[in-house]
């Protein structure tokens, strides 16, 4: 999806046209329109009022104002449903905990790394005995969401015994109900899970951090413009402190080099 007409090449094209209604230089805005999935808190979800939030949310809403949009328009649907949003022209953009891999480089780019990450694996509190390592679920089944990098690992964990669902609650969900023995999941997802003592009581984390995965922007291939646009904000942010203020609101800390 390229980026829509300026306001002065809008402009340009009423006057050939002789009449454009209730259009007006100042009264054109540009939107970035952002596609997410709202389950994966503390990256997107949605707050007691409906309302989306959250670190990606924040932070792109800040790349959106950096880079000279007016507005952001943020959609969200199935995690598995974004990058076909890019295709169809639905979105101009996906920003949603993505793990940039070969398979989703061959379709879609990327902007720079904005999050490291690495994956981990969940637990019933009353079986860190029997699993005292990630390799210790082989042969059992593990709760996945669909279309994550989380879901790949477990099947190589556990080839044939993988669980998937739509949202990441559902597998913490099913983990508590033990209808898997493990969730395999972006680690500070599962951190801010733990968090959570209302849902989180009688699980734990195993102690082993699995891959280390970086989180990208992404957007349409043939969309230059607007990938070039993204980078120059983003690395904006990381040298007027703006980045490291969303990051210490949401994880508490200073961040690693996201680059």
């Amino acid at each position: 999806m390229s980026l829509k007409l300026s306001g002065a090449l809008k402009a340009l094209a009423c006057a050939t046209v002789f009449t454009c209604a209730g259009f007006s230089a100042s009264s054109y805005a540009e939107t970035l329109r952002v596609g997410t999935e709202a389950t994966y808190a503390p990256f997107e979800f949605a707050a007691e009022d409906g309302t989306l939030t959250g670190f990606d949310v924040e932070l792109i809403k800040a790349i959106a104002q950096e880079a000279g949009f007016d507005n952001v328009e943020i959609n969200n649907m199935p995690f598995d449903g974004l990058i076909p949003a890019i295709f169809t022209g639905q979105i101009d953009t996906v920003i949603a905990a993505m793990s940039i891999t070969p398979e989703r480089a061959k379709r879609v780019a990327f902007t720079d790394p904005y999050y490291t990450s690495g994956l981990s694996a969940l637990i019933l509190d009353s079986n860190k005995d029997k699993y005292p390592n990630v390799k210790s679920l082989k042969g059992q089944t593990i709760c996945v969401q669909i279309g994550t990098t989380g879901a790949l690992k477990a099947e190589e964990i556990s080839p044939g015994k993988v669980k998937a669902f739509n949202t990441q609650p559902e597998a913490f969900m099913e983990l508590k109900a033990k209808g898997c023995e493990g969730v395999v999941n972006d680690r500070p997802i599962n951190l801010y899970f733990l968090s959570k003592s209302n849902v989180a009581e009688g699980v734990a984390e195993i102690p082993e951090i699995l891959t280390a995965e970086k989180y990208g922007i992404a957007v349409n291939k043939n969309n230059k413009e607007l990938l070039d646009k993204l980078n120059a904000a983003l690395k904006t942010l990381h040298e007027n402190g703006k980045y490291n203020e969303i990051y210490q609101k949401w994880f508490k800390l200073l961040p690693h080099n996201e680059s």
